[in-house]
């Protein structure tokens, strides 16, 4: 796969959103499922202060998506949450998830003091270590990364 891609901030499900989805779907990720039917139920749109979606396009083709919304599971502020990380898997191992997560972070500088995931996946667990988040064990996450 060709490394050039762009990142974005995404105003509305994307064309494309759909055909992620179902790649997601046949690796046994759901959480895809998850981002498309809270959008489309206004549930999140991640519109709160603090808060984006972001997708990596190759040319006009959607490759990868990811979200940081204020944590819903912790019980104070500054707490942000990476949520619904999905690289296409052509895609991977290219810089993408690196970036696309790094512009994430940096959209969290400021507003939250520390930003949480959940991961089942170790694959998904050793990228996040490489990317400066250090596992925890607690019940609403498995890494986490405090500001710089």
């Amino acid at each position: 796969m060709n490394a050039a891609f762009r990142i974005s901030p995404l105003r509305d499900l994307p064309s494309g959103i759909d055909e992620l989805r179902a790649d997601a779907a046949t690796e046994g990720f759901r959480f895809m499922d998850t981002l498309v039917i809270e959008w489309r139920s206004g549930a999140n749109r991640f519109a709160r202060p603090g808060e984006a979606l972001l997708g990596a396009f190759q040319a006009a083709e959607l490759i990868a998506v990811g979200g940081l919304n204020r944590d819903p599971y912790a019980d104070q502020e500054g707490i942000g949450r990476l949520r619904h990380i999905y690289v296409r898997r052509s895609a991977r191992r290219s810089g993408i998830g690196s970036a696309l997560v790094h512009q994430l972070l940096r959209h969290a500088d400021g507003v939250f003091r520390s930003v949480r995931l959940r991961t089942e996946s170790r694959e998904a667990a050793d990228f996040y270590i490489s990317l400066g988040f250090h596992a925890v064990q607690d019940e609403s996450a498995t890494h986490v990364r405090n500001s710089t």
